[in-house]
């Protein structure tokens, strides 16, 4: 059970390294927002493009610290 928490905080860890890396990355707003989908349907998880938006709003406020 705790190499599985172990593996867990991994993929998390780095699933939040590759966000960091996509939102700061000099690239235009909808390149960023294709690839964060692109990943996403990787990993099987399927959003319209509202849905996208909004994810990209809540992280970027999490990164400024907006976010409650």
């Amino acid at each position: 059970m705790r190499a599985l928490n172990v593996l867990a905080a991994f993929l998390g860890g780095a699933a939040i390294g590759a966000a960091f890396g996509v939102l700061f990355a000099p690239e235009k707003g909808e390149d960023t927002r294709s690839k964060i989908a692109e990943i996403l349907r990787k990993k099987g998880i399927r959003l319209n493009r509202d849905e996208i938006e909004d994810l990209v709003d809540e992280i970027a406020a999490e990164i400024k610290g907006e976010a409650d």
